[in-house]
């Protein structure tokens, strides 16, 4: 039970790119969540006996105990998210937390950089000329220029990336394959570092990870992760920074521009369109602030 547990907080903190704070409160609602479950489980396959209905009665008794709707509604949440993780993964054959009704709260707008502070983060590789440098600086204008996931990008092979025609292929959420195209900057930086860096590190016989780390090995979620942190550290970035922070700010800034939002959807590999609409609310958002900020009653 608790091996399930800990690779899901893994891929919280790495894949999504959740703070320590948030990784410590799902380990709490999900060590909550296997208590109440314990007796339905089975020793050998503890996770696949647990039901919609055994579920349900977990929210029942958060309830009976006087909860909070939002503290609900957060571990509901938590339960969703570990089960699908679960049944993603092939541990469970169906997710019972798929259809779990959960108390209506307001959901809170993703995280996003200005695009100032991606400037400044892009800019920091290119201060240095050797094999990691080209690599970073890649793999920075690549996931900005695409919003993939961080596992997307770590999973490139050489023959996913084309770039005489400026697209790269990608395998995300279901199994679902998308072709994104990619800015001419991208495009650049890919090429250098295939050209002049990717040989400087070694390759392992055999390997055909675009991205490698420094044993020629391809490069983990987790080593992208801490990459990132340290250069948003030296960039003196002071908002939260994160993979997947950088794939919120991507589409934020490619609707901004313009982009019909059904092309958005498609890049980002959504399977329904209702999940791309949460970035025309930081559109909004935006726009309120530029109105707030630039309107000529605001300085009085």
């Amino acid at each position: 039970m608790q091996r399930e547990i800990e690779a899901f907080l893994h891929h919280l903190e790495v894949e999504k790119g959740f703070s320590a704070n948030t990784v410590a409160a799902y380990a709490n609602d999900l060590r909550q969540l296997s208590d109440f479950l314990g007796p339905r489980m089975r020793m050998d396959r503890p996770w696949e006996a647990v039901g919609r209905s055994a579920l349900a009665e977990h929210v029942k008794e958060m309830n009976r105990r006087g909860y909070s709707s939002t503290t609900v509604a957060r571990k509901v949440a938590a339960a969703r998210s570990f089960f699908n993780f679960l049944h993603q993964e092939g541990i469970i054959k169906r997710n019972p937390g798929q259809d779990l009704d959960s108390p209506r709260v307001g959901k809170p707008l993703p995280k996003v950089l200005s695009r100032e502070e991606v400037d400044r983060l892009l800019e920091e590789p290119a201060r240095g000329n050797g094999p990691e440098s080209l690599r970073d600086m890649a793999m920075m204008e690549l996931i900005y220029a695409t919003g993939m996931r961080v596992s997307e990008l770590v999973s490139q092979n050489l023959p996913d990336i084309n770039l005489e025609a400026a697209t790269v292929r990608c395998i995300g959420k279901g199994n679902r394959e998308r072709l994104i195209p990619i800015h001419p900057a991208a495009v650049d930086s890919v090429k250098r570092y295939l050209d002049q860096g990717r040989s400087g590190l070694d390759p392992q016989p055999g390997e055909a990870a675009v991205f490698l780390n420094a044993r020629g090995q391809r490069l983990t979620r987790q080593g992208f992760w801490l990459i990132l942190k340290q250069y948003a550290r030296q960039a003196g970035v002071k908002s939260p920074v994160t993979p997947h922070i950088l794939r919120h700010s991507f589409a934020t800034h490619f609707l901004q521009g313009g982009a019909p939002i059904r092309h958005v959807q498609e890049i980002l590999g959504h399977a329904n369109v209702s999940t791309t609409q949460i970035y025309t609310h930081l559109t909004q958002q935006h726009l309120r602030d530029e109105y707030d900020q630039h309107h000529p009653r605001a300085k009085e």
